[in-house]
């Protein structure tokens, strides 16, 4: 039986993909921040809750993060940037999936084939990006496909079979994008879930240190 680690797993897609792995015979262990207080802006949280696991684990998968945190909306123009939210967004949604890899690398297998995927979010494409806006969440997603990225390219020469890639799980009907959904289709987390399960199940080394969308195409950085 696959042994996979769930970072995240109460959240709406977290959930979801949590009930999609256990369908699919995946044995599970979830941490999350609610449940757990596995904080991934915390490294000391991270560094603990990773420690009293034993590995190794086939797949690891950080489904973390927001789109509005402590009340700070998605900026419209450059005059609602707030360092503050600037910030924040970078901590969780950048710094936490990479202390999540620094601190669980050693639960991942060093010669066999593992997957270890972040949830990213095509807004974080620059070479996509044509409607501006939103810079703090912008950004910090496109901090997270770089520091995955570079990660990919390090653990290469050390992991031969590993495979660190970015996904995005297009627009899914949660609380997290409930009140920005306006006329944009959506698709529950079952199917965002399903879909994301069929990507990690078909990548492999070769496609490490890619960004790919739910239906496993690649998007541009």
């Amino acid at each position: 039986m696959t042994r996979a680690l769930l970072i995240g797993d109460s959240g709406g897609i977290g959930s979801a993909l949590h009930a999609a792995l256990d369908a699919k015979g995946f044995d599970i262990t979830g941490l999350s921040r609610a449940r757990d207080g596995f904080d991934v802006t915390d490294e000391t949280a991270v560094q603990d809750g990773l420690a009293a696991l034993d590995g190794p684990f086939d797949l690891m998968v950080v489904a973390t993060g927001a789109l509005e945190i402590d009340g700070a909306e998605p900026e419209k123009t450059l005059k609602a940037l707030e360092p503050r939210a600037f910030l924040d967004q970078m901590a969780l949604n950048a710094l936490g999936p990479a202390l999540v890899l620094k601190h669980g690398l050693r639960l991942l297998p060093r010669r066999d084939r593992a997957v270890f995927a972040a949830l990213s979010a095509r807004v974080g494409s620059i070479g996509d990006n044509r409607l501006g806006g939103w810079y703090s969440y912008r950004a910090a997603k496109s901090a997270l496909n770089q520091v995955m990225h570079g990660a990919a390219v390090e653990l290469g020469r050390s992991h031969k079979a590993l495979c660190v890639a970015c996904l995005h799980p297009g627009t899914v009907a949660t609380p997290f994008t409930r009140k920005y959904l306006d006329r944009h289709p959506s698709v529950p987390p079952q199917e965002a879930a399903a879909n994301l399960v069929s990507v990690l199940e078909r990548l492999g080394p070769e496609h490490s240190g890619g960004f790919y969308d739910y239906a496993f195409r690649e998007i541009p950085w």
